[in-house]
């Protein structure tokens, strides 16, 4: 009898001990960041300077992998297979909450299946034209794609992204007449709006800054409660017009859903130093965005609140991909 009790309490003990002595030497190989767009987006920027900072502390090399496609889906779906030892993480935006009300089948749950660690960044979406398209302001800009016989290409990073969904709203709202063209990333997308290949769409202040910037993009509006100060000249939405039309994009960092929690407590406080850092505040302040530090629970709250908010936006706008 004592033998087996000895040997339940030792098994009890190594079940405690082994995931804090993991954590501990958390991590002793290479890390894997899954990121669900192309290179060169403000996903891919943002989980990249993550990256290169983590490696750096860390002492071990955090690799970002590019995994597009399917709104997000192929990535998240990757992710939530993984081991939850660590060394796979995921950086994704809005849109991963976004597919649970957007997608008729998914081969994970989007909230079950993943490990809020923590928020990053937030940046708001702003509504920009190709420089061949006429109008200058919003108003002009609902007369045209109301007026235009085959209506107006709206360009989106993909099925069931905030961008989409935005311009699904936006259409609902104004009743114009919108064509859908969804791309892999902001990357593309952008490269099309600039060379006329789509005329307008609902980008993030990051990816569109610089051709803002150039005159390569003509900013309309800026879906947030505020101007920013980058682009001080472009009215918000509801100086517009719009009143109460907002939209923002965020980026988060995810594991899988068996993360174990003090491993997921160590990789979000590495994090947070390193946004807190004031090289790395200032970088994406630049970018348009407005820096978060979450927690693991606060983040948790926040995935909540926004798969909600984001379920009642699809059943609004009709949208659904099957």
């Amino acid at each position: 009898m004592k033998s087996w009790k000895s040997f339940a309490a030792m098994m009890l003990a190594s079940a405690i001990v082994g995931p804090l002595a993991q954590a501990a030497t958390y991590p002793d190989k290479p890390v894997t960041l899954i990121v669900p767009y192309p290179p060169g987006g403000a996903t891919d920027v943002v989980a990249r300077l993550i990256a290169q900072r983590l490696s750096d502390d860390w002492k071990q090399q955090v690799v970002v992998n590019n995994k597009p496609g399917a709104g997000t889906t192929i990535a998240a779906e990757f992710v939530a297979r993984s081991p939850g030892d660590g060394y796979t993480l995921y950086e994704t935006t809005a849109a991963h909450t976004i597919s649970a009300s957007l997608y008729s089948r998914l081969n994970y749950d989007p909230i079950k299946d993943f490990a809020p660690v923590t928020l990053t960044v937030t940046i708001p979406l702003v509504l920009v034209t190709a420089p061949g398209v006429p109008a200058k302001n919003l108003q002009e800009l609902i007369t045209y794609a109301k007026e235009s016989p085959n209506g107006v290409t709206v360009a989106s990073t993909g099925n069931g992204t905030p961008q989409h969904l935005t311009a699904e709203l936006f259409k609902e709202k104004t009743g114009a007449k919108l064509v859908h063209v969804p791309y892999k990333g902001d990357a593309p997308m952008v490269t099309d709006l600039m060379g006329g290949q789509v005329q307008m769409a609902f980008v993030t202040l990051s990816a569109a800054l610089p051709h803002i910037k150039s005159g390569k993009l003509n900013a309309i509006a800026l879906a947030h409660p505020r101007r920013v100060e980058a682009i001080s000249n472009v009215p918000t939405m509801a100086e517009a017009g719009m009143p109460g039309f907002e939209a923002a994009t965020w980026f988060g960092l995810f594991g899988p859903a068996s993360l174990p929690n003090d491993m997921r407590q160590k990789i979000y406080q590495d994090v947070s130093r390193i946004v807190a850092q004031p090289d790395v505040t200032k970088m994406l302040q630049d970018m348009g965005g407005d820096v978060n530090n979450s927690s693991p629970e606060e983040f948790q709250k926040f995935i909540n609140a926004e798969a909600a908010r984001w379920g009642e936006a699809v059943k609004l706008s009709g949208a659904r991909v099957d």
